[in-house]
């Protein structure tokens, strides 16, 4: 009886709350929950851009910093035992100064991400899985962002005769398939992990403001995401 009980019990609770958190919502106006969820993304996209888009932004942040890809992350002991070790540094600090300065520009993009929110799409986020606001990003900025990245990251590789050797022995890794094809080239390689830091820093405030809205510091945010 009691493994019968137990079940229905569960379900019991979690209609109750999803029942709470509808009734909840239903309380907040369509104008309110639409700015709210906007102020959400902006703080999102100011942290994420404030964190990264600065001097080691990346490299000073285990979280985000970006290695050499796969297979080249062995080849890098064999450089350094050749007394290339110098160089192997010059290329991971390059990439990373890289992508804090693509990240530095994604801001328009963001916010005019944000601006072209719709009503359903503040409805989909509020409503949504922890990581929705990233997802709106992720679904509505990612090709405008690779294209604005893309020429930074060129402009920062070029400056390292580096950049042409990675590329003609990542190439070669690739066709061998040691490594993804996409990660054989470095500009494209920088500009994916650059777009997945920001993607990352996003996520995790997020995720704070989605466990903690009271400390949002905003009575707009503490009233919408403290009905969910």
């Amino acid at each position: 009886m009691k493994r019968l009980f137990a079940p229905l019990v569960a379900v019991f609770f979690a209609g109750a709350a999803t029942l709470a958190q509808a009734a909840g919502l239903d309380a907040i106006s369509s104008g309110d929950a639409s700015a709210g969820v906007k102020e959400a993304l902006a703080q999102g996209a100011d942290f994420a851009v404030a964190s990264l888009g600065k001097d080691n932004g990346f490299l000073g942040n285990a979280k985000v910093k970006i290695p050499l890809p796969g297979y080249l992350q062995k080849a890098e002991k064999g450089l350094r035992m050749f007394g290339m070790g110098k160089q192997a540094d010059e290329l991971v600090n390059t990439m990373n100064h890289a992508a804090e300065n693509a990240v530095a520009e994604a801001k328009p993009i963001l916010s005019d991400s944000i601006k072209k929110m719709s009503l359903q799409d503040a409805k989909a986020i509020l409503t949504g899985g922890d990581d929705s606001v990233t997802q709106y990003f992720k679904k509505t900025s990612s090709d405008q962002l690779t294209q604005k990245f893309m020429p930074i990251v060129k402009a920062a590789t070029q400056k390292l005769q580096l950049a042409d050797q990675y590329n003609a022995y990542a190439g070669k890794a690739a066709s061998m398939g040691l490594i993804d094809q996409k990660d054989a080239d470095i500009d494209a390689y920088v500009t994916q992990k650059a777009m997945d830091g920001l993607f990352l820093m996003i996520a995790e405030e997020e995720k704070k403001l989605r466990a903690n809205p009271v400390a949002a510091g905003s009575a707009l945010l503490k009233k919408v995401f403290g009905a969910l």
